[in-house]
């Protein structure tokens, strides 16, 4: 039974426990990275359930009152940025819950908030039977969605970071990225087999609301999963040693704010690609392309496997040539594709398959290193914290616009726009890389 500190029941007690239990039993990196794989693609896939649908079926459903389909999807993709305003605020949040109650009760709420966040989508109204509060509900669930992920940061990646061997931090460091494109197949195959096995008026009455389904019984997989491993010896030696530790926000900020912003900025050109090549180009074709929907979704799913095949590969480079070089090659290689992307786009049917699957090569091997490249610069105590918060400040400035922007853009001023706000995201990733570095020397 769980002890009672003074802020109420705490899960630390029986974490302490588990790992005693399981003293005599060391967990294997393998075992470790399958957890992780698990974790970030029970989040990936929540995440592209929601993107998938804002391009598919919300226009229609919450927004039936927009003057055409743009404007439609616009709003759509609005309110998908709201989950990444709402991120941060969930890392703080649920960084004093670590403190307070442990790390498995953080976990726990988090994933069941996730998971009933993006479920509840499954039961939403249309705008049709309840008016604005369709637009209101599906807000709020969306905000739930990123307020959860913000809790769900468990520290599972720096474990693996910290076990691996001292040449393979690349390999190491890609394995959690492999959520990202696993997620996005999964949820793009559930979507893409409603839409070319039911009529329009069948997928958008009851069939878009499956994958929502799944999305639950999904997180709870990943729970467990996660909770395994934080109940390792190897996790609980490295908080002890302060390693895993949730530090308080403005603590952290006060100590690492100069690292925190420059982490944000490392991994500009990676995430604003990611939504370039997913949800953008889903939501181009919709409107102005003339391939039908469930063929592209299995564009996007092979474009998946590529990116997978990539992210493996950037491991594998950067292990050879370090990791701040394989970021700045690639945000060479981003700002190249800047300029032929929007060319492939504008070339129809077959230009706009080569652009997704093109462009989820290039993603793979700039996501495969992203998220590694700054935290070895937080000190002990301030690593788990510091490197969650960046990755909510990099995905926000990065990422959560990018499809709202991009559409905007192109549909006002022409597709070549789009390949301009590549290019900001890849020259800001470069200014960082050269501004941490120099900052090294100087210290």
């Amino acid at each position: 039974m769980a002890t009672t500190s003074h802020y109420g029941p705490s899960s630390s007690s029986l974490e302490r426990d588990a790992r005693r239990i399981h003293d005599d039993k060391p967990v294997s990196p393998g075992s470790i990275a399958i957890g992780v794989v698990i974790g970030r693609m029970s989040e990936f896939f929540d995440f592209f359930v929601y993107g998938l649908a804002s391009v598919l079926v919300f226009p229609q459903l919450v927004f039936p009152f927009a003057p055409d389909r743009l404007t439609g999807t616009l709003y759509s993709f609005a309110i998908f940025s709201l989950a990444f305003l709402a991120r941060p605020v969930g890392s703080v949040v649920f960084m004093t819950i670590d403190r307070m109650y442990g790390r498995g009760t953080k976990l726990t709420i988090a994933l069941f908030l996730l998971g009933g966040s993006t479920a509840s989508i499954a039961f939403l109204p249309g705008y049709a039977e309840i008016g604005v509060w369709s637009i209101a509900l599906l807000a709020l669930f969306r905000l739930g969605q990123g307020f959860a992920l913000g809790g769900a940061w468990d520290g599972l990646a720096s474990l693996l970071a910290l076990n691996a061997p001292p040449n393979h931090r690349g390999w190491y460091a890609m394995i959690p990225q492999l959520g990202a494109p696993i997620g996005f197949a999964l949820a793009s195959t559930l979507f893409g087999y409603f839409v070319a096995n039911l009529s329009s008026e069948d997928f958008l009455s009851w069939g878009w609301r499956y994958p929502f389904f799944v999305a639950f019984a999904i997180n709870v997989v990943a729970l467990f999963a996660r909770l395994r491993l934080v109940m390792t010896k190897e996790f609980g030696t490295l908080l002890e040693q302060h390693e895993l530790e949730a530090a308080p926000i403005l603590e952290v900020l006060r100590v690492h704010g100069r690292d925190i912003l420059i982490g944000a900025f490392v991994p500009l050109a990676s995430f604003a690609m990611f939504h370039l090549v997913t949800i953008f180009p889903l939501g181009w074709m919709s409107l102005y392309g003339n391939q039908p929907i469930g063929t592209f979704m299995v564009v996007q799913v092979v474009g998946a496997m590529v990116g997978v095949v990539a992210i493996i590969a950037s491991g594998l480079i950067a292990d050879r040539i370090g990791r701040r070089a394989q970021l700045a090659i690639c945000a060479v290689i981003i700002a190249v594709f800047s300029f032929v992307g929007p060319i492939l786009i504008a070339s129809g049917n077959n230009g706009h398959d080569a652009f997704v699957i093109i462009g989820f090569g290039v993603l793979g091997l700039s996501f495969g290193q992203a998220t590694g490249s700054i935290s070895s610069r937080f000190g002990r105590g301030y690593r788990y914290t510091g490197a969650a918060f960046t990755s909510d400040l990099a995905w926000l400035v990065g990422a959560g616009f990018a499809p709202l922007v991009a559409l905007s853009l192109s549909s006002r001023f022409g597709l070549t726009f789009v390949g301009y706000y590549l290019l900001s995201g890849a020259i800001c990733t470069l200014a960082a890389l050269a501004f941490s570095k120099a900052l090294e020397q100087r210290e």
